[in-house]
């Protein structure tokens, strides 16, 4: 007896390892792994912790489950384990077994409660009433998926989402998603963190870039999102980029993130900025002295707000253009003058700013000169005349050759039109 008990065991570590051999390591671990393997009669028994993960496994590995079992002549059930385990065990599925770490407890920007926080510009005015429509109840776009630059109010919007939501709502950045994932699967209680997930009316994922590479946490979420849309639950996405040019994600992974509505964010313009610091107390003539060389970037606006509301309770005295302009050094770009603009250039083209000047006609030096020209004139709205004055009192004729001569170089020197563009862009 004991002779077939141990030969029935090497059977089932037999059929285990022929299974992980065809299935990828990451979804052996997530689903095969925890199941109770069996041999009943002329079965391969395999108990699932709960009937969701029965039917997963069923819909989707039953197949190379089946071929594998017949090669060593046996059939296959897949069921939800019935008998108790000999001891309490870390993915039985109980309420209990799983509980999000500290660090979700609190979700970015949660405390950003209420839309009315959000100051929305018009360009922005679409997916704000979208955000709206979804933390009122069902919609018939989900996932909504948003996209925009870094400062733009992304997480803001998640979390006014998750604040004014009329039923459950969870939370998560893709950081703390990939991290709960791998901690749940190292527990032995990952049926119970995908029950968590889906006990919810309103899932929301903030930087879904941070799921890039991560190919058992990836298709865990496609999985989630895909139970959710099919439970008539709503998902919302936001990432740095739309679907489609979010690197380390396959075709499948882009498909299903854009299989909702996709919404840009717009980064806060002067308006927004304006009504940020004014609505933080900051005097009218400091913003008017400030705004135009503050970055088009919510954290920096938060990050300003922040600065000067510090000084002025420490000090006990208002921020006047004067201290903000010290106190803001490290923070507002430098002013773009165009003699500014010249000395940046010539150390980025290495000359110097006198011989840029001068009357020298060296090979390097003149086509360093042109090429000033020709950013200034593509950055900015000068005339000819005053672009030249600015290069050692050039006349209008010199300038323009020099812009033409330029333009005929970027034609075969795709190195200097890219750097030019560059330029260019960085000026304007």
């Amino acid at each position: 007896m004991q002779t077939a008990a141990k030969k029935e065991m090497t059977n089932l570590e037999t059929i285990k390892g022929a299974i992980a051999a065809k299935i990828d390591s990451a979804a052996f671990t997530s689903w095969i792994a925890p199941l109770d393997f069996d041999i009943s009669g002329n079965d391969l028994v395999l108990g699932a912790q709960n009937q969701f993960s029965a039917d997963f496994i069923s819909s989707v590995y039953s197949n190379v489950l089946s071929a594998i079992a017949a090669e060593f002549g046996l059939g296959l059930k897949v069921c939800v384990r019935t008998s108790a385990p000999a001891a309490i065990i870390a993915n039985d599925n109980a309420a209990a077994a799983y509980a999000p770490a500290a660090q979700t407890a609190a979700a970015p920007a949660e405390n950003a409660a209420a839309f009315d926080e959000f100051v929305a510009c018009d360009e922005n005015a679409f997916v704000l009433s979208a955000c709206k429509k979804v933390a009122s109840g069902a919609v018939s776009f989900s996932p909504l998926f948003i996209y925009g630059a870094s400062g733009a109010g992304k997480s803001m919007l998640a979390g006014c989402i998750k604040a004014a939501s009329a039923g459950r709502a969870i939370l998560m950045s893709g950081g703390q998603f990939v991290a709960e994932f791998t901690r749940s699967l190292h527990e032995k209680s990952v049926f119970a963190f995908k029950d968590y997930c889906r006990n919810c009316d309103i899932f929301i994922l903030d930087d879904v870039q941070a799921l890039s590479g991560k190919r058992a946490s990836t298709d865990e979420f496609l999985q989630l999102v895909m139970d959710l849309r099919a439970a008539g639950k709503n998902v919302v996405l936001t990432a740095s980029g739309a679907p489609n040019n979010l690197t380390g994600f396959d075709r499948r992974a882009q498909s299903v993130l854009a299989s909702g509505l996709v919404a840009d964010i717009a980064a806060p313009n002067a308006h927004v900025k304006r009504v940020m610091l004014r609505r933080a107390g900051v005097a009218a003539d400091v913003v008017d002295a400030i705004l135009p060389r503050m970055a088009s970037d919510g954290h920096v606006v938060a990050g300003v707000v922040t600065k000067i509301k510090t000084y002025a309770e420490l000090m006990g005295a208002p921020v006047d253009m004067d201290v903000a302009q010290r106190l803001l050094a490290d923070t507002l770009q430098k002013a773009k003058t165009p003699i500014a603009m010249v000395k940046s250039m010539c150390e980025k083209l290495g000359v110097s700013y006198d011989a840029v000047c001068g009357t020298g006609r060296a090979r390097g030096l003149v086509m360093a000169r042109q090429t000033m020209m020709a950013v200034l004139k593509g950055a900015t709205t000068m005339s000819l005349t005053e672009i030249g004055r600015l290069v050692g009192d050039r006349n209008h004729a010199t300038v323009l050759y020099a812009i033409a001569q330029v333009e005929k170089a970027k034609k075969t020197d795709l190195v200097l039109a890219a750097q030019i563009a560059q330029m260019i862009s960085e000026y304007k």
